[in-house]
């Protein structure tokens, strides 16, 4: 029996001549290994695309500022109308004069200076209607006497020519900050004042 060194050069391993037959006999009865074909391909083909997750993020055309503005921006809600004046019933005009409805609150703006009589107004109105009063008497004062101009009939220092405030008053009446609490208004009878009062119906609060 021959010894001979090994293949692989090595000092210490010395294989023989039966080692090398049998060596040669198992090789000889292997076959390489088949890799399957397009694992390599699949695998690389499911690999996400990194160019596109690193990619600046860019913003979908026809979204400006302005457009998130205009689609965040609170609903406008529309203001309520303030209602408009009605015609004073009749019939009430005579059960007020008759005692059959009650006046539950009244006003002499006789004498006061027009802003001083405004804001008296005012304050009358909105006091009456938040204490649940529906007729009020609203005293003006009469018009100047017949065949005589305001300018020329003698008045106290400070007190406005007589017929400005019978004038004014309804125009008061009929302004937003009050037309909204009233239902009407209208000429008061002789016994409250006839033209130089006015009656005045206010709405359910």
């Amino acid at each position: 029996m021959t010894k001979k060194p090994g293949r692989g050069g090595g000092k210490k391993t010395v294989l023989t001549d039966e080692d090398h037959e049998l060596w040669d006999h198992i090789a000889a009865s292997l076959s390489p290994l088949k890799v399957a074909k397009g694992r390599v391909h699949a695998a690389l083909e499911d690999e996400p695309d990194f160019a596109q997750l690193f990619a600046p993020k860019t913003k979908p055309h026809g979204h400006s500022k302005k457009h998130h503005a205009q689609v965040d921006a609170p609903p406008v809600v529309a203001k309520k109308k303030t209602p408009e004046l009605n015609s004073f019933d009749p019939r009430n005009v005579k059960k007020l004069k008759r005692g059959k409805i009650e006046i539950e609150g009244r006003i002499d703006l006789h004498g006061m200076r027009q802003a001083e009589a405004h804001a008296a107004l005012i304050r009358f109105i909105h006091g009456s209607a938040s204490m649940g009063k529906r007729w009020v008497l609203v005293i003006t004062g009469k018009g100047s006497p017949s065949g005589k101009r305001a300018e020329d009939v003698e008045r106290p220092f400070g007190e406005p020519p007589r017929g400005v405030l019978k004038r004014s008053v309804p125009m008061w009446l009929a302004e937003p900050d009050l037309r909204g609490l009233i239902v009407s208004f209208t000429e008061a009878a002789a016994e409250h004042g006839g033209s130089g009062a006015l009656y005045v119906h206010l709405r359910r609060g």
